[in-house]
């Protein structure tokens, strides 16, 4: 591509997104078992020679001049026409890097082609990591559900480079869990075992599969097998290049697990609130605020509990119920809980120092609930209840409420109250670098 440098056609990242000068390259994804290469990774490089080459450098500088979005869907678009025109395999699985908030600002128009044509020829597996679902839980559920609604996979990367990934990752239900490759190189550390365990746990469960990235040596291989890796990713295997020219033989697909969450995506207007999801399956009893405040503050308590620290979603209808002790009792909880949410009419973004706030509408029904869900990697529960409106002590108002530890049905209820969440960036809360190396 001639030009490349700053003195060429590419003087400013507006001509490099312009130009949608965007090379991707590729590395293989191996089968442990047999060697057997199932698909690559697409990686993606600005301009040769030009400032923006660095994937961290590119995407710094489309964020600052507000079309990170837009960058996103580019390096992903350029990933499908490589694959498209080195005729990919419909055997081999196409792994590409999305970051869910491009969601929202939707495919640019001369991107929309190639993407029905994916969509029709490749089979691909959509790579998020659990760093999403702080920033924009709604978009990371909605992204999540539109690739599978084409057929498509989705995986988790870097699961234990963040101890968040391990509570988020029942959100996201991947088809593939990615290892960081961190644990490769520290097979002896107490949280790597602790990572492994909670991730075949998860495998086991859901039928998901391990992928181990960073295999660089046969003592990585050996690690990769012991944490029950099927397939491998790293310089072991082959270095990032252009897709070979003469296309690689069919291979054993790589399996999707069925989908958690519904197909087609679903907006806040439209979700279902706990209480109604909840109360739909499992029969409903009634008791005042005071008998219901213990079991409530056991489940919070939960947050605080362990090494596996779970994510505590929680609804308090007004503000003023958001008391100065419970502030101080999330504040110490969020410490060390991956993700703390709460929700309330006049709510300010960070009620507390840590916690992530929404505000919510005066007639939301969200505002009629009080919501108390625990997700963590081996424990789940929910305190689902709603509001019958009486007047007189506070502490005396009734509930028709449930609680459950159905695990599907308490990732459903948690799933549905994400979408009420507001993204980081309407609150002033810093992007985080996307994951384009």
């Amino acid at each position: 591509m001639p030009g490349t440098l700053r003195d060429g056609p590419y003087v400013d990242i507006h001509a490099v997104l312009d130009a949608r000068a965007v090379t991707p390259v590729f590395q293989p994804l191996v089968r442990i078992e047999t060697g057997e290469i199932i698909g690559y990774e697409a990686l993606a490089r600005g301009p040769v020679g030009s400032p923006w080459e660095s994937p961290a450098t590119l995407f710094a500088a489309a964020r600052q001049v507000g079309r990170d979005a837009e960058l996103d869907w580019v390096c992903r678009a350029q990933a499908y026409r490589a694959a498209l025109e080195a005729r990919l395999d419909p055997s081999l699985t196409l792994f590409v890097n999305m970051e869910p908030a491009a969601w929202r600002a939707g495919c640019p128009a001369d991107l929309l082609p190639v993407l029905a044509e994916a969509q029709q020829r490749l089979r691909v597996v959509t790579e998020m990591t659990e760093r999403a679902i702080a920033a924009d839980p709604a978009a990371l559920l909605a992204a999540t559900a539109s690739c599978r609604a084409s057929g498509w996979g989705v995986a988790l990367d870097d699961v234990g480079a963040d101890p968040m990934s391990l509570a988020l990752m029942p959100f996201v239900h991947p088809d593939v869990v990615k290892l960081d490759m961190q644990l490769l190189r520290r097979p002896k550390d107490p949280y790597t075992a602790q990572v492994v365990g909670a991730v075949l746990a998860y495998a086991e469960r859901t039928g998901a599969t391990i992928l181990a990235e960073g295999i660089e040596t046969e003592q990585h291989l050996a690690v990769a097998r012991s944490m029950g890796a099927v397939f491998g990713q790293g310089w072991f295997y082959g270095r990032p290049a252009p897709l070979p020219a003469e296309p690689d033989a069919t291979c054993r697909p790589l399996r999707l697990v069925e989908a958690a969450d519904a197909v087609a995506p679903i907006t806040r207007r439209d979700a279902a609130t706990p209480f109604e999801i909840v109360s739909a399956c499992r029969p409903v009893d009634r008791t005042t605020k005071e008998l219901l405040m213990p079991i409530s503050r056991y489940l919070e308590a939960k947050a605080d509990e362990g090494h596996e620290r779970p994510v505590l979603l929680a609804c308090f209808q007004e503000e003023r119920h958001f008391t100065p002790t419970t502030a101080r009792r999330f504040s110490q909880m969020a410490a060390h809980a991956p993700f703390i949410a709460a929700l309330a009419v006049n709510l300010p973004a960070e009620p507390a120092p840590g916690i992530r706030g929404t505000m919510l509408a005066a007639d939301d029904p969200l505002r009629g609930e009080w919501n108390v869900i625990v997700v963590g990697p081996h424990y789940a529960a929910a305190l689902v209840a709603r509001d019958l409106g009486d007047d007189g002590p506070d502490r005396q108002r009734r509930f028709d409420y449930v609680i459950t530890h159905d695990r599907p049905l308490v990732l459903k209820a948690a799933r549905s109250l994400l979408h009420w969440l507001t993204p980081a960036a309407q609150m002033g809360i810093g992007a985080v670098v996307p994951q384009a190396a």
